[in-house]
């Protein structure tokens, strides 16, 4: 599939509004709770992608996933995390809570680099950083006094692991070993499946709620994260970046609308703090590399 650079653009908008699906999807179910929801989007996640990547790339596709070698797997195990921290956060806290904490991710992604990498951190990120900080700082404040802060660490696990899952692939590029981050999806779909299958025991949804975990299986995670991979092969990294962030204002928008959640004073002040942050960050970057 071979996109113009406007294509790509619309794609990855409507990428967006598709992850973005899952705070109000989830906030439609009856009976299934915690780790039974990860356990039934992921399972459908792995079904769908066994129909989804072999038609984007061949049977090859699980030839890499034997040969992969151990940084596949390290990014598989990432993935995993991702896609179980996710959706169990969402059923501990509020979206806007879960998606203003993902938001931190480049941020954080930048500082393990320059950790572990030694990769150089630019002055406007280090503000930036430091003002995502503050935002997240207050959020946290603010539900450390009323006892809602389980959800939002548990939801800090997936930048956690998103920087850890960039900064191992980018070190296996540096040393030559090309990393197909696709195949890896579908390893992380497989493990978080059987990590929350135990936990997810006595299954409680009901068919409606099941068939709702099959569409985030399939329209908000397999889906879009095939479609992502088409778009980056057009669209420069901080473009990318900075049309993921749609996420978060879409996101809240449907649990407002679609659920009648309505975001906190502070959430909408930290997640203010952190997204702009963020924005004046790529764009600056953007400008100068221009």
């Amino acid at each position: 599939m071979k996109l113009s650079h406007t294509q790509a653009v619309f794609m990855m908008v409507a990428v967006t509004m598709m992850w973005s699906t899952a705070g109000v999807v989830t906030r439609q179910l009856e009976f299934a709770q915690g780790f039974e929801v990860t356990f039934w989007r992921s399972f459908f996640t792995v079904l769908s992608l066994l129909v989804i990547l072999p038609f984007f790339q061949g049977r090859a596709v699980f030839d890499k996933i034997r040969h992969g070698g151990k940084t596949l797997w390290i990014s598989g195990v990432c993935w995993s995390v991702m896609f179980t921290a996710f959706m169990l956060a969402l059923t501990l806290t509020s979206v806007a809570n879960v998606l203003v904490t993902l938001a931190v991710g480049p941020l954080l992604t930048a500082l393990v680099a320059r950790i572990f990498l030694g990769y150089r951190i630019a002055v406007r990120t280090w503000v930036a950083i430091v003002v995502a900080g503050v935002g997240i700082a207050y959020m946290f404040g603010s539900q450390l006094s009323s006892g809602g802060i389980a959800g939002t660490l548990v939801a800090f696990f997936v930048p956690v692991a998103g920087a850890v899952n960039w900064t191992v692939t980018q070190r296996s590029q540096a040393r030559g070993q090309g990393v197909d981050l696709v195949p890896a999806v579908l390893i992380g779909a497989v493990l978080s499946t059987l990590m929350t299958l135990l936990p997810a025991l006595p299954f409680k949804a009901s068919g409606s709620d099941v068939a709702l975990l099959a569409l985030l299986g399939l329209v908000q995670l397999a889906i879009p994260c095939a479609l992502s991979v088409v778009c980056a092969r057009v669209l420069k990294a901080p473009e990318i970046s900075l049309l993921a962030l749609l996420e978060v204002p879409f996101g809240i928008l449907l649990a407002w609308v679609g659920a009648g959640e309505v975001p906190g004073q502070t959430v909408l002040a930290g997640g203010a703090l952190v997204l702009g942050a963020l924005v004046v960050n790529e764009l600056v970057g953007w400008r100068q590399r221009s």
